[in-house]
């Protein structure tokens, strides 16, 4: 491969998709996420994250929800473009690639509606075995960016439905930043931000005071975005364009074309 030359340089999109899942029922849910089996070289056999080629006339941002659409069905309701990676040695034997990674939030239902089979699969975001490539510190990094994130942001939306009880959204919290929450005070915390709207509804069923359910308000913005106001919360429909735009605060990511995974 001659140096220098951009043709020698394969460009790809793939995701780090997180859900909230618990393994047992009376489990507390932990963070989750969906990886693919290589089934050729390099690296035929081992866990990657999914993705894939980045088509000609399509922007990173489409690029990411059909990528993700094709290899596992889901259809994210947060997506943020995370790193760019392209280290020249990232990928032996399969030339220079760069590869623009994003991470995603789907609600908890998508761990079991998620259809799979012997290459695709969920596994704890905290126990994952050796992946493919550089995916490892991808994972490590996303999960870096979400638990920032989750501080100050309103993104626990994507991982609920709806309406949700305060209960429900302090799971939430829990898992991603890995700490038990006092609920008196994660109560007063979340109502004196103004981001929910408590609804006239609540839980029906249980043996003690129904929980009241709340919606985030939508007149507040889930993420700041600064000047760039155009990038899209939800990933457009299946097959449309995107004038995709990088977020202002991180530099640009890629990843690789090959099966159902990516770089």
């Amino acid at each position: 491969m001659a140096a220098g030359k951009s043709e020698d340089i394969a460009l790809a999109v793939s995701t780090v998709i997180f859900a909230l899942h618990a393994e047992a029922p009376q489990a507390r849910p932990s963070l989750h996420l969906p990886l693919v089996r290589r089934i050729r070289e390099p690296f035929a056999g081992r866990w990657a994250l999914p993705g894939g080629p980045l088509l000609p006339q399509e922007g990173l941002s489409a690029a990411a929800a059909r990528n993700l659409q094709q290899t596992t069905g889901l259809r994210p309701g947060y997506l943020e473009q995370l790193y760019a990676f392209g280290d020249p040695d990232r990928s032996p034997s399969a030339g220079r690639m760069v590869s623009v990674v994003y991470w995603a939030l789907v609600h908890a239902d998508a761990v079991t509606d998620t259809s799979s089979d012997e290459n695709v699969r969920w596994f704890a975001a905290d126990d994952l075995p050796s992946l493919a490539f550089d995916h490892n510190l991808i994972v490590e990094y996303a999960l870096w960016r979400l638990r920032n994130k989750m501080e100050y942001s309103r993104i626990a939306h994507a991982m609920l439905g709806e309406t949700f009880t305060l209960s429900e959204l302090r799971q939430v919290y829990e898992a991603v930043l890995r700490k038990p929450l006092d609920p008196a005070n994660f109560r007063r915390q979340v109502e004196a931000s103004g981001a929910l709207v408590a609804t006239d509804s609540v839980v029906t069923g249980g043996r003690h005071r129904p929980p009241r359910l709340y919606r985030y308000n939508d007149a507040v913005d889930m993420t700041d975005n600064g000047p760039l106001t155009d990038i899209p919360q939800h990933p457009p429909p299946h097959g449309a364009g995107s004038a995709d735009l990088p977020d202002p605060t991180d530099p640009t990511p890629l990843n690789d074309p090959t099966d159902r995974s990516d770089l």
